[in-house]
């Protein structure tokens, strides 16, 4: 994990199966934005898309997020996000797990909100769902990286 006090790069990826949101982060704004979103077929994701993004964007670590159920017991879906986050390894960069309780549900709500305020015109579609969950996911890692820096 980079140092605390290091400015460092990200890439967070909220996995499924059929598409991974995928956002970019840095330490020295605490900010995120969206990337992409990347389809995959039977949960097996685009790996030269992967690889093209961390050349491009060359982080220092790799997010993502674990699907818990509402009551933090894993869901069905850990199993993969975990297999995912191994194959993530192969990169020899740092991996960390994240909780993205309900980011999807915040990111569906805050993409409805722009559109009912005029700030988004087209309609909502799930890959942009994905990608929003995965800004959620850096900006919480984020948050609680600047929370244990203040202790």
């Amino acid at each position: 994990m980079p140092d605390k006090g290091s400015p460092a790069s990200l890439i967070a990826f909220d996995f499924g199966n059929r598409r991974i949101g995928v956002a970019v982060g840095q330490t020295l704004t605490a900010s995120a934005r969206e990337l992409t979103t990347l389809q995959s077929v039977d949960g097996e994701p685009d790996w030269a898309e992967i690889d093209s993004i961390i050349d491009d964007w060359g982080p220092d670590l790799l997010l993502v997020g674990l699907p818990v159920n509402d009551d933090g017991t894993e869901s069905t879906q850990c199993e993969a996000a975990r297999d995912f986050a191994a194959a993530l390894g192969e990169y020899g960069l740092p991996v960390q797990l994240i909780d993205e309780h309900l980011t999807s549900n915040e990111a569906a709500r805050r993409l409805a909100d722009d559109r009912r305020q005029g700030k988004r015109r087209r309609r909502v579609q799930k890959g942009d769902i994905d990608a929003l969950s995965a800004v959620l996911i850096a900006e919480q890692w984020l948050y609680q990286r600047d929370i244990s820096r203040q202790s």
